[in-house]
């Protein structure tokens, strides 16, 4: 078959590798000359660990597709890092061991350390906390380069184009297949079209698919100068269990009652992640704000709450921060879907929505939505 994917980001790039996977051809568009958006605005994090049961299985296959990927696509740069979330209140500690005596804690990764026993695994957290949820199963991809390096591979097979540049403005459908239509009037024929627009829920999404269940979320994250050691896992801290579904239970009720978050990590809804790139530097992150419109200029009070905390886990001042940015992510409302993923037309597909969840499951959702198409 011949299948027209619209979108370069991680979903996009997703969806064309699992049809070329299939022996199928792909012609791939982007608006833009590479992709720009959440896809590359992230921490390139694979978080299996903080995943709710009923997405756990789907996150596990994607984080070992990327390891089958990173293998294939060594420029991808995966690595099995692992994570390690710093506590440094006993509420915390509770927190976690609740979840590391669940059912599935070994599905991932989970063991609860002391800090001697932190130090082993990650010898740079020389600071202050009382012990660290170790999550195995997590990792790490570079996020700025892994889609390129996905791409080259695509192409030596011979069944992937890629036109950068080329934004899509019409589908149509019909007995014979679907066309799209770009904004140079070129059209691009296909048995089916896959749309993964990302945070663009206006414009060619709504005009074909109509109102969605999903949201934008903006957030705000920042990369240090190289530092001077390894940083052997990703980090986040206590705070982050109030973000993902995995902690949800009693003992986090009675931490958000008991600990309230300092009033700018409240105001901005924040949590600390935190991961080394392969040249060095610190990705840190991250707010999320709901409402639009959005600022269109970033605060400072979030940048240094966060520096405060990773300079008190680390036991050490921090390198330059030496870039700032915002992302935009599109979020599914619809607690019982993973992704938003419709066809909407005959042969027309849209699927949006991961969450702040794309890198770590955009493998696992190609290939589901691959399945739906009988590809």
């Amino acid at each position: 078959m011949r299948i027209v994917i619209v979108g370069g980001g991680i979903l996009g790039t997703s969806h064309a590798r699992s049809a070329v996977l299939r022996g199928h051809h792909v012609i791939h568009l982007e608006r833009e000359p590479e992709a720009r958006g959440a896809t590359v605005r992230n921490f390139g994090l694979v978080w299996v660990s903080g995943r709710s049961a009923g997405e756990l299985a789907v996150a596990n296959r994607s984080r070992d597709l990327w390891e089958e990927i990173g293998r294939s696509v060594p420029g991808v740069g995966f690595r099995p890092a692992g994570s390690m979330t710093l506590l440094r209140t006993a509420d915390e500690v509770a927190v976690a061991e609740d979840v590391v005596a669940r059912a599935d804690a070994a599905d991932r990764g989970f063991r609860l350390l002391d800090p001697d026993e932190v130090i082993a695994v990650n010898p740079a957290l020389r600071g202050k906390y009382l012990a660290g949820l170790h999550c195995t199963r997590d990792g790490a991809v570079e996020s700025r380069v892994a889609l390129p390096a996905i791409r080259d591979a695509l192409s030596a097979t011979g069944r992937y184009e890629f036109h950068p540049g080329c934004e899509a403005r019409e589908v149509t459908s019909s007995s014979d297949g679907v066309s799209v239509r770009d904004d140079a009037g070129r059209v691009h024929r296909g048995d089916a079209v896959v749309l993964c627009a990302g945070a663009a829920h206006g414009g060619l999404v709504r005009e074909v698919a109509g109102d969605l269940p999903v949201r934008r979320v903006r957030l705000q994250m920042m990369q240090t100068a190289p530092l001077d050691e390894p940083l052997t896992t990703a980090i986040a801290d206590g705070d982050s269990f109030r973000y993902y579904p995995a902690f949800v239970g009693d003992t986090l009720d009675d931490l958000r009652t008991r600990q309230p978050q300092p009033e700018v990590a409240a105001e901005h809804r924040m949590q600390l992640l935190c991961v080394q790139r392969l040249h060095g530097g610190l990705t840190i992150g991250d707010t999320h704000h709901y409402d639009e419109p959005f600022d269109f200029d970033v605060a400072e009070a979030p940048y240094d709450h966060l520096r405060g905390v990773v300079e008190e886990l680390l036991g050490r001042d921090l390198p330059p921060i030496v870039r700032r940015w915002a992302g935009v992510y599109s979020q599914c409302t619809d607690p019982d879907e993973i992704v938003c993923r419709r066809e909407v037309s005959p042969g027309i597909w849209v699927v949006t929505g991961p969450g702040g969840r794309g890198m770590t499951l955009g493998p696992a959702i190609g290939e589901d939505t691959a399945d739906a198409m009988a590809l």
